[in-house]
């Protein structure tokens, strides 16, 4: 064990303490503690695991601080391993000295518009917990080739200009855990892939927020951008998941790159969050393989579910509202456009403002295939429940669509343009001023 102070560290907040601490992880002490003080930091500190060894790096339960006020990393952890997640592909070397290099307790302060917080590249399992990080431009940077990265119980909170709270960069990773963490208030996105090949990412019990920026185009809160790479195998569950309103922004994102059968982005499952408070709840494009399922979609200024040109996605049953303590400007409903093998079953749909007098609605399909839209509710719509515009092979089955408006202000359930192979049945379907169901 090797406590920072030992080797000459002042932590004062104001002496450049780099020097010493790098002393400090030198050594191959393996547990670096830093105890109650402000460290203030020029350069990174890097962590060379083929080098020193195992490492833990502790602040002490929380009451030590980095401060970075210099460009890059507080902290750069630099691995050696080159194989899979799979055992075998471990090289004896990084099981003896390189496995599970962890950094716990400590906040971690950006006092540079360059500041990062933790940069990992070839790590074999590291963990971080425990952590507070802020006025980073990135929070938890991901570079080259990492594997089994366990992220925990922290606050990435309020980064620094176009900040990211956690950003997978151009990284070949698998098996990744976001767990419990808060990760909010960065202007760009709170987590961010791209150009990046990535498998099995899991983000749960999360509490990502506010991460937004209404002077720019484009934001996320949950981005994955394939685009360039791929990234597959993955899950969302059981966030809080909410911003403000900006341009082009959503709360989760999520997109392939122009292959036909969307292949780049896909065998995903989101279930189980509260999305709320953006242009767009949900944006899935050229994405293949989605299962969205017991969400509580809320007040999306353009639409709260956009699936544009994708492939076998299952939206199940997942509630479209708005919350009465937000006024503001809002249309919620489900777009979808140019896919195949979309199923939209069991959404409940109140008081939707989409379409027009001539089109779209709170269900609005266009220049798709073989869709279904079954056992819906849509209470409360402007216009109509439910558009099919070029659509081919499409069902809809066990709908209720009901204006419970006063004065009654649906013009049709159901609205059929330039559509072929449609079948509707066993739907309680309201007449409006053109009917139940309309055909142009």
């Amino acid at each position: 064990m090797a406590h920072v102070k030992n080797f000459g560290a002042v932590g004062d907040g104001k002496h450049d303490d780099t020097q010493s601490l790098q002393h400090a992880l030198d050594t191959g002490e393996r547990l670096v503690v830093f105890p109650r003080g402000v460290y203030r930091l020029t350069r990174p500190l890097v962590v060379d695991l083929d080098k020193v060894g195992l490492t833990g790096i502790t602040g002490d339960g929380g009451t030590a601080t980095l401060l970075m006020d210099g460009p890059g990393p507080a902290l750069r952890l630099i691995g050696a391993h080159g194989g899979t997640a799979d055992p075998l592909s471990v090289k004896p070397a990084v099981w003896a000295r390189q496995r599970m290099p962890t950094v716990s307790g400590l906040e971690i302060v950006g006092a540079h518009d360059e500041a990062v917080g933790i940069e990992l590249n070839g790590t074999m399992q590291a963990t971080l917990t425990g952590l507070l990080i802020r006025q980073c431009r990135y929070g938890v940077h991901l570079i080259g080739r990492n594997r089994n990265l366990l992220l925990s119980h922290s606050h990435i909170y309020h980064g620094r200009g176009p900040a990211i709270g956690v950003y997978f960069d151009g990284v070949n990773l698998h098996q990744a855990n976001i767990v419990g963490c808060h990760i909010s208030y960065h202007a760009h996105a709170g987590i961010k892939i791209a150009r990046s090949e990535i498998r099995n990412l899991q983000i749960t019990g999360c509490d990502i927020e506010y991460n937004f920026d209404p002077a720019a185009q484009d934001s996320a809160d949950v981005w994955i951008d394939s685009r360039a790479g791929t990234v597959r195998e993955g899950t969302i569950a059981s966030c809080t998941i909410q911003a403000k309103y900006s341009p082009g922004g959503c709360n989760v994102r999520m997109e392939g790159g122009e292959k036909e059968q969307s292949t780049d982005a896909g065998l995903w499952t989101i279930t189980g969050n509260v999305i709320q408070s953006q242009h767009t709840n949900l944006l899935l494009r050229r994405c293949r393989g989605v299962v969205v399922t017991g969400n509580s979609f809320c007040s999306a200024e353009h639409r709260s579910i956009v699936v544009d040109r994708c492939r076998n996605v299952a939206v199940g049953v997942n509630t479209i509202d708005y919350n009465p303590d937000y006024p503001g400007a809002r249309t919620d409903g489900v777009v979808v456009t140019r896919s195949a093998g979309i199923a939209l079953n069991g959404l409940n749909i109140e008081s939707c403002r989409a379409g027009d007098a001539d089109s779209g609605g709170p269900i609005e399909v266009a220049e798709s295939e073989d869709i279904t839209v079954a056992n819906c509710q849509i209470l409360a719509p402007v216009h109509r429940g439910i558009h099919l515009h070029r659509v081919q092979r499409a069902v809809v089955n066990g709908c209720l669509v009901r204006d419970r408006r006063t004065p009654p202000q649906l013009l049709e359930s159901v609205l059929l343009s330039n559509s072929s192979d449609v079948e509707l049945s066993g739907n309680l379907l309201e007449k409006g001023q053109h009917g139940t169901v309309r055909r142009k």
